[in-house]
């Protein structure tokens, strides 16, 4: 029997080696504590969003925009001008109106068969300095921020509507677009293009004319691009680099079919037997076949008939010769 006195401490069975360090519980579950994530902000007023695949469809119609932007502007203004996309978002109306300056220059154009109205935004003072140019002025950074005359309007309606009608080549292979300018307004507020609420497409550009740099936005409907977007997918919008790509890999495709070996073979045409024919055949039989005489032999590939041939001899060799098939079913 083992006995135990009250005043005498138990005496651990294994002690830890001095060199190891207690683990402390707190640590351990700090370990194994997930790390804290931020809660993602839900706008109950957008429910829907840009998907991926959307966004990559709506920035090569951009970039397309831009490129042929770039081209108009350089040629209008006779100065090398360059247009880059720089960002598509999805804003409310009132949040894209908050970004823009108390005055600037407006174009609000419709968007057949898009039902609500688009807005091409350039700073007013890039507008005066555009205006500049078109004069053969030197188009300089020092220009009067105020609105414009009748004649200067007159002056940049002109290259504004070249502008606005380059949305219709950018998006030719997602919609057929139809845009026409129908107002001008300097104040944002004032533009009536959409409710407060309503999502739009924001497109941000920047301008660069020798070393001055300008942002440009272009604002579409969301709602009214969206059943486009959707039916279209991304198979069918790809870039001109891809498009290159894939017509360089068809090319290349083409013209290695052309070095595959292919069997062919030229054959009468075909007989119908009797199963009861077939089995009592012997060596010396004659099958007597329904091929009229006058009609050329059938040259086929994979059991496909593809030309029609006479027999004949090539030196030593059996040879035939393509020609057209015969009307004579003798």
């Amino acid at each position: 029997m083992l006995r135990c006195r009250h005043d005498e401490p138990i005496q651990p069975l294994v002690t830890a080696p001095s060199s190891v360090t207690p683990v402390r519980a707190s640590s351990v579950h700090a370990r194994r504590r997930p790390a804290r994530t931020e809660p993602t902000p839900y706008d109950f007023r957008r429910p829907v969003k840009l998907s991926r695949e959307n966004s990559r469809t709506l920035q090569i119609a951009f970039e397309t925009y831009a490129r042929q932007t770039s081209i108009v502007m350089t040629s209008a203004l006779r100065t090398v001008c360059e247009l880059t996309l720089l960002s598509v978002e999805q804003l409310t109306y009132t949040e894209y109106v908050e970004t823009l300056a108390d005055a600037t220059y407006l174009t609000v154009f419709s968007l057949d068969p898009v039902q609500q109205p688009a807005v091409l935004e350039i700073p007013l003072p890039t507008t005066m300095a555009c205006l500049d140019h078109l004069l053969g002025g030197p188009g300089t950074e020092a220009q009067p921020a105020r609105p414009l005359t009748d004649l200067e309007s007159t002056v940049v309606g002109g290259l504004v509507e070249r502008l606005v009608s380059e949305v219709r080549y950018a998006f030719a292979s997602l919609v057929r677009l139809e845009p026409v300018v129908t107002g001008v307004e300097y104040s944002p507020q004032l533009a009536q293009v959409a409710a407060a609420s309503d999502p739009m497409v924001v497109a941000r550009f920047v301008l660069r004319r020798g070393d001055a740099e300008d942002v440009v936005t272009l604002c579409m409907s969301f709602n009214g691009l969206l059943p486009f977007l959707n039916a279209s997918g991304t198979a069918g919008v790809v870039s001109e680099r891809e498009r290159a790509q894939r017509e360089q890999a068809s090319a290349r495709l083409a013209e290695g079919f052309q070095e595959v070996p292919v069997e062919v073979a030229v054959r009468f045409r075909g007989t119908t037997a009797d199963p009861a024919d077939l089995v009592g055949l012997t060596v010396g039989d004659v099958v007597r076949l329904r091929h009229p005489a006058q009609a050329p032999l059938d040259v086929t590939a994979a059991d496909v008939v593809f030309a029609h041939a006479t027999p004949g001899s090539a030196g030593q060799r059996l040879a035939c010769l393509i020609v057209a098939p015969s009307t004579q079913e003798n």
